[in-house]
């Protein structure tokens, strides 16, 4: 028995004119309701996963402009450079001049990372530690850690001009 062909046409027209789609948009639009077959076709031609959402939106890499941090949004729908929300998260600390706590990671990231963070403490992919009374993540490297957090306390230090006394 002959297996039947499909061809990674219809899920590029969906995804050009779209832009994201889910897999029942891309199962609907290639005409099987497989989803191992629609994977195959989306590896044919480059795509990418949201770390939004759950993972649910797919867009091909062609279509993905993403910025000078790796990140690309469309319709609210966020995809990085770097895959996985705990991947990215990672990347976005380890590189990080003074590391993140959660509120401006969250900031930069826009969505939650909380859950993603504690994850990756538990596999020692970064660290983390209370500064000022807040969990501050950094990277699991001690001497990338260490100067990350020396730029966090120079940030956070008044400069000269912030404290000249008025006389």
């Amino acid at each position: 028995m002959r297996l039947p062909f499909f061809s990674a046409d219809p899920l590029l027209r969906l995804l050009r004119s779209k832009k994201t789609a889910t897999l029942p948009d891309l199962q609907h639009a290639l005409g099987s309701q497989v989803p191992l077959t629609v994977f195959r076709k989306l590896k044919e031609l480059g795509y990418r996963t949201s770390y939004s959402h759950r993972g649910r939106f797919y867009t091909l890499d062609r279509i993905a402009r993403f910025d000078a941090q790796g990140l690309w949004s469309h319709n609210s729908v966020w995809f990085s450079r770097f895959g996985t929300l705990v991947d990215t998260a990672e990347t976005f600390v380890n590189r990080s001049p003074s590391g993140y706590f959660v509120a401006e990671l969250e900031d930069a990231l826009h969505v939650s990372v909380q859950d993603p963070l504690l994850r990756l403490v538990g596999q020692q992919r970064i660290a983390r530690q209370l500064v000022s009374g807040l969990y501050w993540y950094g990277s699991a490297d001690a001497s990338v850690r260490q100067r990350q957090l020396q730029a966090r306390q120079a940030a956070a230090a008044p400069s000269v001009s912030d404290s000249v006394i008025a006389t």
